[in-house]
C-alpha cells in the first residue's frame, strides 16, 4: 500500500522564520555600493521572502531595480523584505499563493506587468525540500510535492513571462550544488535540481536568437531558514567545505546581479558555482 506522508511537514509553515534564526542570516554585505547596473529594471523574485531571495531582492533594489516577490506563507518575512526593498528607495509587490498552480503563476505575472508596466528579470529560486535516509522512504506525495514545487514553476512562470520580454532581458534559476555531486538524503531534491540544470542549458539555446539570456546560480550550503526547517541538526552544517563554514546569503546574490546586469552580456546557459570551494563538473 502507498505510504500516507504529511506534506508540507508543519515546521515549514510557520510566519517570521528568518528573524528567528540565530545567528540571523546577512542580506547584505556592510559597504556594498550600488552603481545602477539594474537602473529602473523589474525583476521578479520567486520565494523572495527569505534567504537567498531575500538577499537576491535587496541586492537587485540597491543596484536599482523595482522588485515584485512571490512567496507561499510566511507573511512577515515577506513584509520585512518589503520594508529592505523601499528602505533603498525602490519599491516592492508582494503576491502569495501557491506556485504548484499553472493558474496562479500565470496570475503572478499579469500581477507583476499591471503594477509596473514591464518585466525585464525573472528570478526562478523558491524550492523545498524533505530528506530521507531511504529512497524507499520517498512517497508517491513527496515525489510529487517537490517536482511540483521545485520545478514545475520554472516552466509556468517563464512560459508566461516570455510575453513580456524581449532583447537584453534576463532569466536566473537557482539549481544547487546537489545536482552535480547528488546528495544520499535529498535523492528527490537533487533530482530537480539537476533538472533545472538542463531546463538551463536547452532554454539558453532556446532563447538566445530573440537576445533573452538565461543562467542559474548553484549555491552549496548557505545559511537560511530551509536550512533550520529541514534538518534537526545544524551546528557543523557547511564545515565539510574547503572554506570551513556555510556561506550567507550575501554571499550569494551578487552572482545573481552579475547575470541580470550587463557585466553578463556575453553569458548564457552557464552555471556560477557558490559552493565555499567544492569542485564539482560542469
Amino acid at each position: 500500500m502507498e505510504k500516507e506522508n504529511n506534506f508540507p511537514p508543519q515546521s515549514q509553515s510557520q510566519p517570521g522564520v528568518q528573524n528567528k534564526m540565530k545567528p540571523e542570516p546577512e542580506i547584505i554585505r556592510d559597504g556594498y555600493k550600488g552603481s545602477d547596473k539594474l537602473k529602473d529594471r523589474i525583476a521578479l523574485i520567486t520565494g523572495g521572502d527569505s534567504g537567498i531571495g531575500r538577499s537576491i531582492a535587496v541586492y537587485f533594489a540597491r543596484e536599482g531595480a523595482d522588485i515584485a516577490i512571490v512567496y507561499d506563507q510566511q507573511h512577515e518575512d515577506a513584509t520585512d523584505t518589503k520594508n529592505l526593498v523601499e528602505k533603498e528607495g525602490r519599491k516592492c509587490l508582494l503576491i502569495q499563493g501557491d506556485l504548484k498552480s499553472e493558474v496562479f503563476c500565470n496570475e503572478v505575472i499579469k500581477k507583476c506587468v499591471h503594477e509596473y508596466g514591464k518585466l525585464n528579470i525573472v528570478v526562478n529560486n523558491a524550492a523545498r525540500q524533505f530528506p530521507q535516509e531511504d529512497i524507499s522512504e520517498i512517497s508517491r506525495d513527496q515525489l510529487r510535492f517537490t517536482f511540483e514545487t521545485n520545478i514545475y514553476p520554472y516552466f509556468f512562470i517563464t512560459q508566461e513571462a516570455l510575453k513580456h520580454m524581449g532583447k537584453g532581458d534576463v532569466i536566473i534559476n537557482t539549481t544547487s550544488v546537489t545536482a552535480y555531486r547528488g546528495s544520499s538524503h535529498l535523492v528527490d531534491y537533487s533530482s530537480t535540481k539537476g533538472a533545472i540544470v538542463s531546463f538551463t542549458r536547452s532554454l539558453a539555446m532556446n532563447l538566445a536568437e530573440k537576445g533573452i539570456r538565461v543562467n542559474a546560480v548553484a549555491p552549496g550550503p548557505i545559511w537560511t531558514p530551509l536550512i533550520v526547517s529541514t534538518f534537526d541538526k545544524v551546528t557543523d552544517f557547511g564545515k565539510d567545505t574547503p572554506l570551513g563554514r556555510a556561506g550567507q546569503p550575501s554571499e550569494v546574490a551578487p552572482a545573481y546581479v552579475y547575470l541580470a546586469s550587463d557585466d553578463s552580456s556575453y553569458v548564457t546557459g552557464q552555471v556560477i558555482h557558490v559552493n565555499g570551494g567544492e569542485i564539482v563538473g560542469s
